[in-house]
């Protein structure tokens, strides 16, 4: 895979895990050392991982890069519990926001800014489900 420009979003939640925030955007190629530096600074008790999938629930072309990325992640890092999340929609519903948050049209292009809301969303996502399952 080119990593070229690809970049990943990161967020992150309070220690209640009741709201998600938005951490960094970081190149994909990155990623893990990001994350290794992250863990020895703050306490990690889980990555979620959005799960790449097309509207019928199939993998998409993506998901065998992602998963290489969590298979890869539990061994360096096997303490910490890696999930997934549907991603489906998170891009569309970081556009929505940011025009309903009132962010510029030149802001809005910067594809970092989607990729870190739609982070903050598939958390956010993510810790709602997990209140509704308790």
């Amino acid at each position: 895979m080119d990593y070229g420009t690809k970049r990943t979003g990161v967020a992150v939640t309070d220690p209640l895990k009741i709201i998600a925030n938005p951490l960094d955007t970081v190149p994909t190629h990155e990623l893990m050392n990001y994350l290794s530096d992250y863990i020895k600074k703050e306490q990690v008790e889980k990555l979620i991982v959005g799960k790449p999938v097309r509207m019928d629930n199939t993998a998409s072309e993506s998901m065998r890069y992602v998963q290489q990325f969590a298979n890869a992640f539990k061994r360096r890092f096997p303490d910490v519990a890696v999930e997934w999340m549907d991603e489906r929609f998170t891009s569309r519903l970081a556009a929505d926001a940011m025009v309903s948050g009132g962010m510029k049209k030149s802001e809005r292009r910067n594809k970092a800014h989607v990729d870190k809301i739609s982070a903050v969303i598939i958390l956010q996502s993510y810790l709602e489900y997990q209140n509704n399952m308790e």
